[in-house]
């Protein structure tokens, strides 16, 4: 491996301040918006499905946009990355490999995420590239920014149909995190097993995995149900 590139939610920062904050908006309690997440994410949906199902009429961006307007937009700091972020990436930066931080969040969670000032040789968001996942376009930006070959290039992701699908379809090694609804609801799926180069609980886990030789396994079909 030469460059490893990671998602965003559920693989460095927790989403429960996410969705909290969601709850709050919509006046519902927090414990209503996780339960219909979990019930989403059991159905292979997005998670952002729970919110139409509080308000059918709603659309999520232009209703993530008023949020912002009246100052309750997004919100990241230390305390939202998982304890072994840190650790993790700057033992792969040690190791010689470029660190890249690619995920779907909006343009002003890239800016409070290179705030943190993270052992990352580049962080971007989808919206800052106006492209977000599983769309093959994102995988292409991916590949620019990896400054390596597909094959030389590993996307750690929790999401199936998000992450670990349409990156092995772009050619890219995968590694999938058991971390997170989707990480841990899907993990032992037949097809995330079959398909993911290494599977992993713990971020830390993987400087000693890329020093051991992968082999590179046949992608299968996506399932249905984790597609969404």
């Amino acid at each position: 491996m030469e460059t490893i590139v990671f998602d965003i939610g559920e693989t460095l920062v927790r989403d429960d301040r996410l969705w909290a904050s969601w709850a709050d908006w919509l006046g519902v309690p927090p414990h209503t918006v996780s339960a219909l997440v979990g019930a989403s994410v059991v159905q292979g949906r997005d998670g952002t499905d729970a919110l139409r199902v509080l308000r059918p009429d709603m659309d999520v961006t232009e209703a993530a946009q008023a949020r912002a307007a009246a100052g309750r937009g997004e919100h990241l700091d230390e305390t939202d990355l998982y304890p072994d972020v840190r650790p993790a990436l700057a033992e792969l930066r040690a190791l010689g490999l470029r660190v890249v931080v690619a995920g779907d969040r909006s343009a002003r969670a890239g800016e409070l995420l290179r705030a943190l000032d993270l052992p990352a040789d580049l962080v971007v968001t989808s919206q800052e590239w106006g492209v977000t996942k599983p769309h093959r376009e994102f995988f292409a930006r991916v590949l620019e920014v990896s400054g390596a070959a597909p094959g030389s290039t590993l996307y750690v992701g929790d999401h199936p149909a998000d992450d670990l699908f349409p990156a092995t379809s772009a050619g890219l090694r995968t590694a999938h995190i058991r971390r997170g609804p989707y990480g841990h609801w899907w993990a032992d799926h037949p097809d995330v097993m079959e398909t993911a180069d290494w599977r992993v609980d713990s971020l830390t886990e993987l400087p000693g995995l890329l020093g051991a030789a992968g082999r590179r396994k046949t992608p299968a079909a996506a399932p249905e149900a984790a597609r969404g």
